[in-house]
C-alpha cells in the first residue's frame, strides 16, 4: 500500500502556507524548518534535514540523513543531499536579513550553528503561521482521522473492559492496553508539540491516582512509575473492587491522532453524586460541540461555557481543587496539542475542517477524575464526533 502523501496535497499545503505568511508577515523572504513533524507535513518524510521555503522560489528540502529514504518516501519536488549546512548555504545564495523559523522548538545551539553559515541578522517566529495552516485539515487528513476515531472508539469502549482484573497494577493495565492499541493499528507513539513533553501512551489511573499532580498541562494526573518516569502508571497501585478507572489515551495512525477519555466503575458503582457530576460534564461537552461552527471564536465559546457554571461545580471543574487547566478543548492532528484552543486569548474564528478534542472533566476527592473527552470535527451544523458518543462511564 502506497502511504506517500500525494503531490497535489503537498502543493496545496505549501500554497496555503505561503498565503498565510503573506497575511501574517508581509515582506517575509525565507522560512527555515527543522521540526520533523513540520517536515512531514510539508514534504511527506521525516529526516535529519532542513526545509527552506523562499517566498519567490521553490522550496528545497536539504537532507543530511537519509537522503535515500527521503526520496523513496516523498513526492516533494526538490529534495537534495547535504553533508553539512555549508552545502545548503552555498547553493541557496544570499541569505535574507530576517529569517523566519520554528522558535518554539529550535535549541539555541542549533540557532548558533545555522547562523555560522547563513548570514541573517534577525530571527522571527513562523510557528503561528504553520500551526494555523495545519489546524484546517484537508480531505486527505480527515479520511485518516475518521479511521483513527473509529478504532479509538472500539479500543476504549469494547476492548478495555476485558482487561480489568482485581489486583492488576496501573502499569499492568498500561502494558496490556499498549499491546491492544498496537494490534488495532496504533503507530506506537503519542506526539506532543509542547516542549519536552512525554506521556508514554497517555494518562491512566485507579481512583485517587488520576488526581495526583503532574507537570503535564491537562486536567488529569497519575502517579507514574517513579519520579524519573512519571507516566505509564504505578507498579504499586493495584486495582480493587469499587475503584474508578480513568483512561485518557490518544490513538494515532499514519501520523494522525484522535483523543478520547473513558471511565470504568470496577465491580460496583461510584456514589450517585459523582455520577451526577460526570453526567453534567457530558452535557457540557454536548453544549460545546453545538458551538463548533465556522466563524465561532474559541475565546467566546470558553467564556460562554464557563460563565454558565456555578461556583460549587467550578470548584473541581477541569482538574482537582489545587491543579486546574484553563481550557475546555484543543486542536489535534499530527500532534495532540494543536490549535485552536478553547481558551481565553484565542480569537481567530473556527473554520470548517478543524478538529478539536473537547474534554470537560471534574476531579472528585476520594473518587478520581470524572468527565469525558471525544474528538470533534467543525462543521456548519456543529461538531461531528469522530470517536463515538458514549457518555464515557461504564460499569465493569
Amino acid at each position: 500500500m502506497d502511504k506517500r502523501i500525494p503531490a497535489s496535497e503537498l502543493r496545496d499545503r505549501m500554497n496555503r502556507f505561503r498565503s498565510r505568511m503573506d497575511q501574517d508577515h508581509p515582506g517575509w523572504e525565507w522560512v527555515m524548518g527543522f521540526s520533523k513533524i513540520n517536515q512531514y507535513y510539508f514534504t511527506g518524510t521525516m529526516q535529519d534535514g532542513m526545509l527552506i521555503i523562499p517566498r519567490d522560489e521553490e522550496a528545497v528540502f536539504w537532507v543530511r540523513r537519509s537522503y535515500e529514504r527521503a526520496v523513496d518516501e516523498s513526492l516533494f519536488p526538490d529534495i537534495r543531499p547535504m553533508k553539512s549546512y555549508r552545502d545548503a548555504a552555498a547553493a541557496m545564495g544570499k541569505t535574507p536579513a530576517c529569517l523566519y523559523t520554528e522558535m518554539e522548538i529550535m535549541p539555541l545551539a542549533l540557532y548558533q550553528r545555522i547562523q555560522k553559515y547563513f548570514s541573517f541578522r534577525q530571527v522571527r517566529s513562523a510557528d503561528g503561521s504553520i500551526m494555523a495552516v495545519r489546524s484546517r485539515k484537508s480531505r486527505f487528513e480527515l479520511e485518516i482521522m475518521l479511521k483513527v476515531g473509529q478504532l479509538h472508539r472500539k479500543v476504549l469502549e469494547e476492548r478495555v473492559p476485558e482487561l480489568l482484573e482485581v489486583g492488576m497494577s496501573e502499569n499492568d493495565l498500561a502494558t496490556k492496553l499498549f499491546a491492544i492499541l498496537m494490534e488495532e493499528g496504533h503507530h506506537g507513539f503519542t506526539r506532543f508539540g509542547m516542549f519536552d513533553t512525554h506521556l508514554g501512551i497517555g494518562q491512566l489511573g485507579f481512583g485517587e491516582s488520576s488526581l495526583y499532580p503532574t507537570s503535564f498541562d491537562g486536567p488529569g494526573g497519575n502517579y507514574g512509575m517513579s519520579p524519573a518516569m512519571p507516566f505509564w502508571g504505578s507498579r504499586e497501585r493495584k486495582l480493587q473492587k469499587g475503584d474508578l478507572v480513568f483512561i485518557d489515551v490518544p490513538f494515532g495512525m499514519d501520523g494522525y491522532h484522535t483523543d478520547k477519555t473513558m471511565n470504568y466503575m470496577f465491580g460496583r458503582s461510584i456514589p450517585d453524586k459523582a455520577i451526577e457530576i460526570h453526567n453534567r460534564c457530558v452535557e457540557i461537552q454536548r453544549q460545546i460541540a453545538a458551538l463548533l461552527v465556522p466563524g465561532a471564536v474559541p475565546a467566546d465559546i470558553y467564556k460562554e461555557v464557563m460563565r454558565s457554571l456555578d461556583s460549587e461545580f467550578l470548584k473541581y471543574f477541569m482538574g482537582s481543587e489545587k491543579q486546574k487547566v484553563r481550557f475546555l478543548g484543543h486542536g489535534i492532528g499530527l500532534q495532540i496539542d494543536e490549535t485552536p484552543v478553547l481558551a481565553a486569548g484565542f480569537t481567530e474564528p473556527l473554520e470548517k475542517g478543524m478538529v478539536i478534542a473537547l474534554e470537560p472533566k471534574s476531579g472528585i476527592p476520594g473518587v478520581g477524575l470524572l468527565g469525558t473527552e471525544n474528538t470533534w470535527l467543525v462543521t456548519p451544523e456543529g461538531g461531528r464526533c469522530l470517536t463515538g458518543e458514549h457518555p464515557g462511564l461504564l460499569l465493569v
